[in-house]
């Protein structure tokens, strides 16, 4: 029987949501640049997640485990966040799946910004509202008929051949 995913994208989040929560009110520097990277990866996981189960299959199907974990573990940063800025095509997708590929690409970049950037100035106000956006684009996304997400994770996943 194949495990259920321990990485689950609400989770991570509330963990995000957690770490806003400091000493009086007012958390350090490494708590904000903390969310705002577990925002992003609550987005990627989300996408990596859809992946797998839409292309290889859920939970209840009958589905290779290796092939799943392959299929979770291809989604590359920057391939998923070069396709997602590709308007062209990312506006023919339904609007909020068209939504998600924007909040991924912005909320790469402030990860990116987070993690490596020791001079970013980041506040608890606007790390709170980013992590709102990754929850709203995760369970916005969630609604789309699969045949569109079904769409939308081939497009970021499988390499493009001429």
């Amino acid at each position: 029987m194949f495990a259920r995913p321990r990485v689950n994208s609400l989770d991570l989040i509330a963990t995000a949501r957690a770490s806003l929560k400091g000493a009086k009110g007012k958390p350090s520097e490494a708590c904000l640049r903390r969310a705002v990277s577990t925002a992003y990866y609550a987005l990627f996981h989300c996408l990596a997640r859809d992946s797998a189960d839409l292309l290889i299959g859920g939970t209840n199907s009958d589905r290779s485990q290796p092939a799943w974990k392959q299929a979770y573990r291809a989604l590359e940063h920057g391939y998923a966040k070069q396709q997602c800025r590709n308007k062209g095509v990312l506006r023919k997708f339904p609007q909020k799946i068209e939504d998600f590929g924007n909040t991924f690409v912005t909320l790469q970049e402030k990860r990116h910004s987070a993690d490596y950037d020791p001079v970013t100035k980041l506040n608890k106000s606007a790390v709170s509202a980013d992590i709102d956006l990754a929850e709203q684009a995760i369970k916005q996304y969630r609604t789309e008929k699969t045949s569109d997400r079904r769409a939308f994770c081939a497009w970021v996943l499988l390499r493009v051949r001429a």
